[in-house]
């Protein structure tokens, strides 16, 4: 798909999906996708699950709000991604939240070290200070760093 950023064979993220892309989607050889939008949010695709499915692909919605980091939601996506069947296209509205959750689950998946994934991020255009990001760095970094300081 055009519009999407590759970030592993396994996972690819970008904003608003439209039906059409979907069907590209699957016929580029995706086998699912992860909403990260709540049903609420202006532009959210409301039949997008069952054209998903129509097109072949395995769907799941994780709404993850834009500005608010949410550990419990960030991990259920995490998961989601671990379980769907790959490769998985991730998306939200303009691709922050996609992008900062596609690179929490490669950073996982793949034992990424801090600076492995802030190179990562640089080489793909995605902002550390994405909300869900930031707060899986601090977690997981910044805050390890200090206890052993």
């Amino acid at each position: 798909m055009t519009d999407s950023k590759k970030l592993s064979d396994d996972i690819s993220f970008a904003g608003q999906v439209t039906p059409e892309q979907l069907q590209q989607a699957a016929e580029y050889g995706f086998k699912s996708v992860l909403n990260l939008r709540s049903p609420d949010e202006s532009g959210f695709l409301s039949d997008e699950e069952q054209r998903a499915n129509a097109a072949g692909l395995k769907y799941a919605n994780v709404p993850l709000k834009p500005s608010e980091p949410n550990q419990e939601l960030t991990a259920a996506a995490i998961q989601e991604i671990e379980n769907l069947p790959k490769p998985v296209l991730i998306h939200c509205a303009a691709g922050a939240r996609a992008g900062g959750i596609a690179l929490i689950a490669t950073a996982i998946n793949e034992g990424l070290n801090y600076d492995q994934i802030t190179q990562k991020a640089q080489e793909i255009g995605i902002k550390l200070e994405q909300p869900h990001l930031q707060q899986f760095l601090v977690d997981k970094y910044i805050a390890k760093q200090a206890e052993e300081s």
